[in-house]
């Protein structure tokens, strides 16, 4: 069927809406008429390709729609089913069935690869095929999407919103509430204070942590308003202290002023190096650090910042979620107005897809949704 899709051709190019062709879904497949997809900072990573993707792809991973048709093999879902999208997994491997998706051994191939589960793809432009990012290629009309990608969204929900939990939104609030686990009485600090980060911060409120601070402005590029209108936001959802710091001299030593010797954990959501050292350096003796970006190069002193204080320095993937359960736990904490992600969200039409991407990227919206029609 022909459909239209917002591709990249070549690498850090603007996204070209283009009609392409999509082919049916195959075995435990279905096809999807897509509502609306989050803008993710992984959608831009790859677009630069940071994290390489096959060219010309089509990317949008957190997608959400209404089911038109089913593949064989299908029996849990049918056409006009409202369904959210996440990342792929095998089912089969180590992690999988140890109840561990997230570390599934094909993470890679299933979601970096540009294919679809079986190895092959289903688009195609003037003849040529062209990947899907995360097995979804969500920007676009419609999506061919693996059942393992798929989770059906309950009554009493905006289906538009439901697509960024599948991935940035997930990631925040999983790596406390799926992997940190804190004790009430702990304290947190989250560096990085978009989606991901402010995702952190509603999570940590839910798990009761007394001292949550919010740690903004490690992107120069970015003005210091534009940081204190998010760190007020922040402090909304829950953090009970902020930091731009932009406007100190260190925030290690902010951080103790607050915690006398550090937190038991940090979060650190931007990509930057420097910035997850200063997160594990705001970590208090024996606490945790969680690199939760798309983090290049870092270089640390393991036995002065880490090992010396029996620290933990630890990355992890889509917030340790199994998305067919914490998708809709988190669902539930949102219609309890204890999870208000949709404060986040500002739409675009799916044609305004590259002023999206610019505004995410300078900072002038937290997360950015695309809705595929007007």
């Amino acid at each position: 069927m022909k459909i239209e899709a917002a591709v990249v051709f070549e690498k850090g190019q603007p996204f070209q809406i283009k009609e392409l062709e999509l082919d049916a879904p195959k075995f435990n497949e279905v096809l999807v008429k897509v509502t609306a997809c989050g803008v993710c900072h992984t959608d831009e990573v790859v677009r630069q390709q940071i994290i390489p993707v096959p060219l010309p792809a089509v990317f949008g991973h957190e997608g959400c729609g209404i089911i038109e048709e089913v593949g064989p093999g299908i029996t849990n879902l049918k056409k006009g089913d409202p369904v959210g999208f996440s990342y792929g997994y095998c089912g089969t491997c180590e992690a999988c069935r140890s109840g561990h998706p997230y570390g599934c051994e094909e993470n890679r191939k299933l979601n970096f690869f540009g294919t679809q589960f079986d190895g092959t793809k289903r688009l195609h432009y003037n003849g040529e095929k062209v990947s899907s990012f995360f097995g979804q290629g969500a920007f676009a009309t419609h999506a061919v999407v693996h059942s393992n990608n798929i989770i059906p969204v309950p009554d009493g929900v905006d289906l538009a919103m439901v697509g960024p939990i599948g991935c940035g939104i997930q990631t925040g609030a999983g790596a406390v509430l799926n992997y940190l686990k804190p004790d009430p009485a702990s304290s947190i600090v989250v560096t990085g204070i978009g989606a991901v980060g402010l995702s952190a911060i509603m999570a940590a409120k839910i798990a009761g942590c007394t001292t949550i601070i919010a740690v903004g402005g490690s992107s120069k590029a970015k003005s210091s308003d534009i940081i204190d209108a998010k760190l007020e936001m922040a402090k909304g959802f829950g953090a009970t202290h902020t930091i731009n710091s932009n406007r100190v001299e260190s925030v290690v030593d902010e951080v103790k002023k607050i915690t006398r010797i550090g937190a038991n954990y940090a979060i650190d959501c931007t990509g930057s190096g420097a910035c997850v050292r200063q997160s594990l350096n705001c970590t208090r003796s024996l606490g945790t650090c969680v690199v939760l970006g798309a983090t290049q190069g870092l270089t640390i002193n393991v036995e002065n910042e880490l090992m010396g204080a029996g620290k933990k320095l630890v990355g992890i993937v889509e917030g340790c979620s199994i998305p067919q359960i914490f998708i809709p736990e988190l669902l539930e904490y949102y219609k309890k107005g204890m999870f208000p992600f949709d404060k986040l969200i500002t739409y675009y039409n799916f044609k305004d897809i590259n002023q999206a991407f610019e505004d995410v990227n300078k900072g002038k919206v937290v997360k950015a949704i695309l809705k595929m029609e007007n």
